[in-house]
């Protein structure tokens, strides 16, 4: 049981909220820890020329692009690639303008899970988000990135979740982030926390450029059409392992027909092609441990650990452990917009890490092949060539021996070009979240000094 004091003052702040969770949470803590503050507070409000989130409206989707602008979600805001979303309709969707992104936002989840944080770059600009998420406009008081770094740390982060209402679905509302404090840090320690964050968001942008050029090559080179057909026929011998429709669709026979020809089994290009066994799993809080990932947070940007493996739980640890270059897949999931069919590369910031027995591993004899094989995996046609690969019931999945199966079309004239484009993803895309890292990691520092004194 917890118990604690308050001072009348502190309800009546808070609109006369009573209840124990508010009170006793760990942001009234960060709260204390602020009594100790060596530079002057300040709001949130008071360093933003707006806070606010969009309007409701009515969502019609569409699948062209041409008729559509990317439509972000609470979740969507966090991911590292933020081409595959939805698309909302430009003639059925009101107030656009009211729902679109700016360079240099803050971004807050405000619902369901609360209090993640994005800073905006040139990937979010112009695209649209729910009223699920708080916009945050910041003015000239403070520096952008640092308001973004100190949001973002675990002390923004305790701050934002503590006031959340709602019997339901939580939520936070702007002019809750609004009252929250903010420290005036030194400008030198803002210029050295916003150059990172900047020089973050520019290398993201320059990562997702190059990773998109290469995608787009084998998107251009090989057409898959925008629709399956729903009814058709096919001849006994061939058909796939499954009599499916599902597993048969002729949009990806045609896909394939387009390389078939000149292409190379998946299993003859790698050593591996494995999904660990199941295992329970113990987890560390302190870094004494094997950092470990599930297959979900693969699709976001920000990868900052905060849960270890213990090394006495596993057998077998090595199995778990991924290294720079290998192909990552979850194995089960959705079809319908899900992560089931997704490829991910594990870079300099994943390598070493400890993954979920849920994602299959791709291990390539040659890093050059792995690259090129990613930019083809990612294009619309692998995609929907992947997804015909699952099956079940209730819970779609993809077996590594389906996988070893594939077909990858060989290199070509193009091949140095591709892989150029993927290494340089990897090497801006390292870089950004590191950078990133490091300039929440200095703001959680130095709140930490006030607590140590």
């Amino acid at each position: 049981m917890k118990a604690e004091f308050v001072n009348l003052n502190d309800v009546k702040i808070t609109n006369l909220r009573i209840d124990a969770s508010y009170h006793l949470s760990e942001g009234q803590k960060v709260k204390r820890i602020f009594n100790s503050c060596p530079y002057d507070l300040l709001t949130i409000s008071e360093v933003s020329n707006d806070i606010f989130y969009g309007n409701r409206a009515r969502r019609v989707y569409v699948t062209k692009r041409d008729h559509g602008i990317p439509f972000l979600s609470s979740s969507d805001i966090l991911r590292s690639d933020l081409e595959n979303v939805k698309l909302a309709s430009k003639k059925y969707t009101p107030n656009l303008e009211q729902m679109k992104l700016q360079k240099g936002w803050t971004l807050i989840s405000r619902s369901g899970t609360i209090g993640n944080c994005a800073f905006a770059n040139a990937g979010h600009a112009q695209k649209l988000a729910s009223e699920d998420v708080i916009r945050l406009v910041p003015n000239n008081i403070l520096r952008q990135g640092l308001i973004y770094a100190y949001l973002a740390s675990k002390y923004g982060h305790l701050l934002l979740t503590q006031g959340t209402f709602g019997a339901v679905i939580q939520h936070i509302e702007p002019a809750f982030v609004g009252a929250l404090p903010i420290p005036t840090f030194p400008e030198s320690f803002q210029k050295e926390v916003d150059d990172l964050i900047q020089e973050s968001a520019t290398l993201r942008e320059t990562a997702m450029d190059s990773l998109n050029k290469a995608v787009n090559y084998f998107n251009l080179k090989y057409v898959i059409a925008e629709s399956i057909t729903s009814c058709f026929t096919k001849k006994l011998k061939e058909l796939s392992f499954s009599i499916a429709s599902y597993n048969n669709n002729l949009e990806v026979d045609s896909f394939i027909g387009q390389f078939e020809k000149n292409s190379i089994k998946l299993k003859e290009l790698t050593s591996r092609v494995f999904a660990p066994p199941l295992f329970k799993h113990i987890y560390l809080s302190n870094d004494n441990g094997y950092p470990f990932m599930t297959g979900s947070e693969l699709t976001k940007f920000s990868l900052r650990y905060y849960r270890w493996l213990s090394p006495k739980g596993v057998k077998d640890i090595n199995h778990y452990i991924v290294n720079k270059g290998t192909l990552l897949l979850y194995k089960s999931g959705t079809t319908d917009g899900g992560i089931l069919g997704n490829v991910f590369i594990v870079d300099d910031k994943l390598d070493g890490c400890c993954l979920s027995d849920h994602v299959i591993r791709i291990v390539f004899n040659d890093i050059k092949m792995a690259y090129w094989t990613f930019a083809f995996l990612k294009c619309k046609g692998a995609v929907k060539m992947l997804l015909r690969l699952a099956t079940g019931t209730m819970i779609p999945f993809i077996t590594p021996e389906r996988l070893s199966e594939t077909l990858i079309p060989a290199p070509d004239e193009n091949f140095e070009y591709v892989v150029s484009l993927i290494e340089k993803y990897i090497n801006c895309n390292s870089r950004s979240k590191f950078n990133e890292e490091k300039a929440i990691t200095l703001v959680e520092s130095e709140i930490e000094k006030w607590n140590k004194n």
